[in-house]
């Protein structure tokens, strides 16, 4: 089993049908070109220059990307509209969104992107409840499920032997909990 961001999102859940990709930075030079900070696996094609996005505050969009580059590893973005240095600042700290229905279907079942996950009621085997799946993290290439169990935050191992079930019909995480995993 894994999280995936694979065309997406990393984790940023704006509203339960909206999905952050990326967040505008500073400005890069006087001619209203921005740093974005990509929080997606597919940065080529969620920024291509013709791209609207919507934004969250929604007020400040939508945003058409009308030219892409690279400062060194950093994308650098142009939005129509925005040719000064004070006023693309002003756009400073926007989240990027796309919709959650606009992201590609996942073709292993035993793929799901992390967004999806955070929230989902968390319940061992035996129907304890644990409280709701609160992020996914990437640590080191692999994911844990973040749950707070009796007020402590909890790393989940998201593996098959840990995390045996995910129905995101019914929005439920089965945990089979290793002995001890709970007990630190």
């Amino acid at each position: 089993m894994s999280s995936t961001s694979t065309a997406a999102d990393l984790l940023v859940t704006v509203s339960q049908d909206l999905i952050a990709v990326g967040r505008i930075g500073p400005a890069r030079g006087v001619r209203g070109d921005a740093f974005v900070e990509p929080w997606t696996d597919a940065p080529d094609e969620r920024f291509a220059a013709g791209s609207v996005l919507r934004t969250d505050p929604s007020d400040a969009g939508p945003l058409t990307v009308e030219r892409v580059n690279l400062s060194g590893a950093k994308m650098v973005l142009h939005f129509a509209g925005f040719d000064t240095r004070e006023a693309v600042e002003a756009l400073r700290g926007v989240r990027l969104v796309v919709a959650a229905e606009d992201r590609p279907a996942i073709e292993d079942p035993d793929e799901f992107y992390a967004s999806d996950l955070v929230g989902c009621a968390a319940r061992t085997v035996s129907g304890v409840e644990l409280g709701p799946v609160a992020d996914v993290l990437d640590i080191a290439g692999a994911d844990y499920l973040v749950l707070h169990v009796d007020g402590v935050e909890r790393l989940v191992p998201f593996v098959r032997e840990v995390v045996p079930e995910v129905d995101l019909t019914t929005r439920v995480v089965t945990v089979d909990p290793p002995e001890g995993l709970f007990d630190l």
